[in-house]
């Protein structure tokens, strides 16, 4: 890092008023009128400080958070109030000025991170880009920089996983590598945004360590938005709880979480009580056996991989990011076909390859994607999202197909004025919860699930789940869930499946995975599972910190 840039972080000053937000209200244009999203709301963020907004999709968090950059979305705009950054007022500051500051001294940090890559150019070029497009660092020091930022950030190879391609790293490593390009030029200001979303519990332990270190290194000021309450609790000095686009409640974090003083608040606090009753059967869907599958032909990614998904039930598959998870549904479903094993699927082995598939072997297995906003077709409505599946698996047209479209987004909790909505005008849990009716709408007898409900704010989590459980139980679907949530894993399966590098390490009922004795890799990833107490990740820290030394 160059000189210039440590001495600006020296001068910063701990304590002092960098963002002052007064008054603030922004609008959203849809059904050919302008909505009220933030109705005035005021908050204030001190240097060395992280404000965590919490609220259910919607609330107009994420909005927030890029209005403290000046920025508004495509069909958003400021109406009312005041946004001062470090004594510059950015509601009427010029696009000029406002790209000086982003990239420089306010970077942000998306929930989405295969959306915010170039997939044409590699991670190092997109990781220095705003350091040396700044002038802040010549590109030999960037890059070394870049290194030590993925080396903190606990990326594999950090010398060299700046040569890969996006395509060519997990979700959890692309999302630290995005988190590694916001730090790069040092900001004063981060925003945020579910940055942990696509990271397993053991990767976000590192993770959310790497980032409250270099925050407090710096006297960084963070905006910390999130659905997951004991991750904010670990990050966040002070917390403000939104809802429809007001403030609930706001206070210091311990505080908040020791007696929040709003019923919303409360109902968000408690702890998800939903659990399924495990069942156990020997009537098998989705047979794999035995199975081997690489990239190019070069690197192993599945290593004899044997699992066995019964019918009707919930299969859920945990591990870190890279174990192979989302590499076994694309080999289910024919996407990365196996150089080696079977999968036998209703008894019977369906081509290898997605191209090589019937009409109906498609309909009948299913895939809900993880990132929503790389799933749908931005320049799609909703009807034409939902609507092609009903019209190519069961040939509905006019107004039947619409019937259906409409009882769909009744099934995931949304009304029909969404079926004239494109996804660039939904929040990130309605635009999930759009990919959940996709899926439905084939009529499946396998749906694989890869981390559905990351994206979704706590109370919709568990409406979506309870809907998948009602769902299952009237039609007998059968699910196999990829997700790094051991609350979901709880919540909603029959059996667990935990892989590492590839490998099956664990597999049984649920009841047999979750309590001990544990295989070592089991209980790391079960003790990586944050909890609701501010003390927790530097406890959790320490006792790893002193087994190593012992």
């Amino acid at each position: 890092m160059s000189n210039d840039v440590r001495q600006s972080d020296k001068s910063r000053v701990k304590g002092a008023t960098l963002v002052e937000i007064k008054g603030l209200k922004i609008e959203g244009y849809s059904d050919d009128k302008w909505h009220p999203i933030i109705k005035g709301l005021d908050l204030t963020l001190k240097r060395g400080e992280v404000i965590g907004l919490i609220g259910e999709s919607g609330a107009g968090k994420s909005t927030l958070g890029l209005a403290a950059m000046g920025y508004t979305k495509p069909g958003c705009r400021i109406s009312a109030g005041t946004v001062t950054f470090d004594g510059t007022d950015l509601v009427n500051a010029s696009q000029e000025k406002l790209r000086s500051l982003w990239g420089s001294r306010i970077s942000y940090v998306a929930q989405s991170a295969s959306a915010s890559f170039n997939p044409a150019h590699k991670l190092m070029e997109q990781v220095t880009e705003s350091a040396l497009n700044h002038g802040v660092m010549e590109r030999s020091a960037a890059e070394a920089d870049a290194k030590d930022l993925f080396r903190r950030l606990q990326l594999p190879n950090p010398d060299a996983i700046g040569d890969r391609y996006p395509h060519q790293v997990s979700g959890g490593q692309l999302q630290r590598a995005m988190t590694a390009m916001a730090m790069s030029c040092r900001p004063d200001l981060i925003i945020f945004d579910e940055p942990t979303t696509a990271l397993d519990v053991t990767t976000q332990v590192e993770v959310l360590a790497a980032m409250r270190r270099i925050v407090e290194e710096f006297n960084t000021a963070a905006i910390y938005i999130t659905h997951d309450l004991a991750v904010v609790a670990q990050m966040a000095h002070r917390i403000m709880v939104l809802r429809y686009g007001n403030l609930v409640e706001e206070a210091e974090t311990r505080e908040m979480l020791k007696a929040p003083k709003q019923d919303y608040t409360k109902t968000l606090w408690a702890v998800r009580k939903l659990e399924k009753k495990e069942e156990k059967s020997e009537d098998i869907a989705l047979s794999i056996q035995g199975v081997d599958a690489s990239y190019s032909g070069v690197v192993k990614v599945l290593d004899n991989v044997t699992v066995r998904i019964p019918r009707g039930k919930t299969v859920s598959v945990v591990g870190e990011s890279g174990s192979g998870k989302s590499t076994l549904a694309r080999a289910i479903t024919g996407l990365l076909p196996p150089s080696k094993g079977r999968i036998s699927f209703n008894g019977k082995d369906p081509p290898a390859r997605l191209q090589d598939r019937d009409r109906d072997t498609l309909r009948r297995i299913q895939m809900i994607y993880q990132s929503a906003d790389t799933a749908l077709n931005p320049r799609q409505t909703v009807r034409d999202i939902i609507g092609r599946p009903l019209e190519f698996y069961l040939g509905l047209k006019g107004a039947e197909k619409d019937r259906r479209i409409v009882k769909l987004l009744e099934s995931i909790e949304l009304n029909e004025d969404f079926i004239d909505r494109y996804p660039g005008e939904m929040s990130g849990g309605q635009k999930q919860r759009i990919s959940i009716a996709r899926a439905l709408a084939a009529e499946p007898e396998l749906i694989i699930c890869d981390e559905v409900t990351s994206a979704l704010d706590q109370i919709v989590q568990e409406e979506i789940l309870r809907l998948l459980m009602r769902l299952q139980k009237e039609t007998k679907v059968t699910y196999l869930f990829i997700t790094h949530d051991i609350a979901t894993v709880r919540a909603i399966s029959d059996e667990i499946v935990v892989m590492y590098k590839g490998k099956v390490v664990q597999q049984g009922l649920k009841s047999e995975v979750l309590n001990p004795p544990y295989p070592a890799y089991t209980e790391l990833l079960l003790s990586s599972v944050p909890q609701m107490d501010p003390d927790w990740l530097t406890n959790l820290l320490e006792r790893r910190k002193g087994k190593a030394g012992a």
